[in-house]
C-alpha cells in the first residue's frame, strides 16, 4: 500500500474529479441563491401576535415584499418563552424558507435558564442578521416620589423595594438583578405574564419599578403614566433624549438592550444567509423602515450589519446573561 503524505501528488484523474465535483457544489449554491427565492417564505414569529417581536417581523416581512416582490409569511407560534417556535425552525428543512425572528430571551437567556431545552441555539440555528437593538429604559410610575435613579437606589439601600418583570428570566428580571448585584441593592422580583400587566400595576403603584425596552414603555411614558429615570445604553436614546444612561446616573455596567435578529436552521446554504443578510440590510436602509425602529427606541447604529458580527454579539450575549442567569439563581423549571 502506498502511503500517501502531504507531498504526495494527487493523480491527475483523481484531481479533476475531486475539482469536477467542488465546482458542481460551487455551482449548486450560487445557482440556488440566483434564484432564490422561488416559493413563499415562512418568518416564525414565537411570540403572540401584537408584541415587540411581531411587530419587528411584520416591519421586516412588509418591506422585504415591497421592495422586493417577495412573500414572506408571518407565521406566530408562542408558547415557551419562545422555545417553541424556535424548536420548529431549528428542525424546518435548511433551505432558506423557513426563518424566525428571534430576540434576546429565546436567543441568548433560555439555554441558561432553561434545565431542558429542545434544540441548542448555538447548534441548531444560524444567524442571518441582526435587525435592532432596543435599550432597556428604568421606568417607575409618574405618581410616585422617585425622580432619578439616586432617589431609587436611595431608597432600595434603606427597604426593600419591588421591580416587576414580564416573567421569570426575562431580560427585565435579569436587568433588575444585574442591578441589584452590583450596587447592592435591596431589590424585591415580582413576576407578570408580560409588559402591560406590569407595566398597569406600575403606574397605579403596586410596584416600584420595571425595567422595560424602550418600545414597550414608550406609549404610557408619552401618556404620562410612568416617568423615565434612565436607559440601560451606553448612549442616550434617540427617541428619549433627555432621558440620562445609567452610567451618567452614577451606575457603571448596567446595560440592557432587547436585541431582534433573524435566524435560519443550522446548514443553511451560505449563499441563501449571505443573500438575505444582503437584502436585510437593504431595508434596514429604507427610510421608513429606518425612522420607524428609531421611533420605537432602535438604536441607529445597530441596525443591520454582517453575519460574523451578529453571531459574535449573539455568542457575547449568551455569555454575559447565562451568567446573571447563574449568579441569580432565576429559573423556570
Amino acid at each position: 500500500m502506498t502511503e500517501i503524505s502531504d507531498n504526495t501528488p494527487i493523480p491527475r484523474r483523481a484531481w479533476l474529479r475531486w475539482s469536477a465535483g467542488a465546482g458542481m457544489a460551487w455551482l449548486a449554491g450560487a445557482v440556488q441563491a440566483a434564484d432564490y427565492p422561488s416559493k413563499p417564505i415562512r418568518l416564525v414569529v414565537p411570540a403572540p401576535p401584537g408584541g415587540g417581536t411581531d411587530m419587528m417581523a411584520r416591519l421586516l416581512s412588509n418591506a422585504l415584499n415591497s421592495a422586493l416582490g417577495w412573500t414572506v409569511v408571518v407565521d406566530n407560534v408562542p408558547g415557551a418563552g419562545g422555545n417553541i417556535g424556535l424548536d420548529k425552525a431549528a428542525k424546518a428543512a435548511p433551505d432558506g424558507y423557513t426563518l424566525a425572528m428571534g430576540e434576546s430571551s429565546n436567543l441568548t437567556v433560555n439555554q441558561a435558564l432553561y434545565k431542558k431545552m429542545p434544540f441548542d441555539v448555538a447548534r441548531d440555528l444560524t444567524p442571518v442578521a441582526l435587525m435592532a437593538k432596543v435599550p432597556l429604559v428604568l421606568v417607575v410610575s409618574a405618581k410616585g416620589p422617585y425622580r432619578s435613579v439616586a432617589d431609587l437606589a436611595g431608597a432600595a439601600k434603606r427597604k426593600a423595594v419591588t421591580f416587576a418583570s414580564s416573567g421569570n428570566g426575562t431580560l427585565a428580571h435579569l436587568c433588575g438583578e444585574l442591578w441589584k448585584g452590583k450596587a447592592g441593592l435591596d431589590l424585591v422580583h415580582v413576576p407578570y405574564r408580560g409588559a402591560a400587566p406590569a407595566m398597569t400595576d406600575l403606574a397605579s403603584g403596586q410596584v416600584d419599578m420595571f425595567a422595560a425596552s424602550i418600545t414597550a414603555a414608550l406609549p404610557m411614558i408619552q401618556a404620562g403614566l410612568l416617568r423615565p429615570l434612565a436607559v440601560a445604553s451606553p448612549l442616550r436614546a434617540a427617541a428619549l433624549p433627555n432621558i440620562p444612561t445609567m452610567a451618567e446616573s452614577g451606575f457603571q455596567g448596567i446595560e440592557a438592550a432587547v436585541i431582534f435578529g433573524v435566524v435560519a436552521p443550522a446548514g443553511t446554504p451560505d449563499t441563501v444567509v449571505s443573500r438575505l443578510n444582503q437584502e436585510i440590510n437593504h431595508a434596514l436602509k429604507q427610510p421608513q423602515l429606518r425612522q420607524s425602529l428609531i421611533d420605537q427606541g432602535a438604536i441607529p447604529e445597530s441596525l443591520g450589519g454582517t453575519v460574523p458580527a451578529f453571531a459574535s454579539l449573539l455568542k457575547d450575549e449568551r455569555a454575559k446573561w447565562g451568567q446573571v442567569v447563574r449568579d441569580s439563581g432565576a429559573s423556570v423549571d
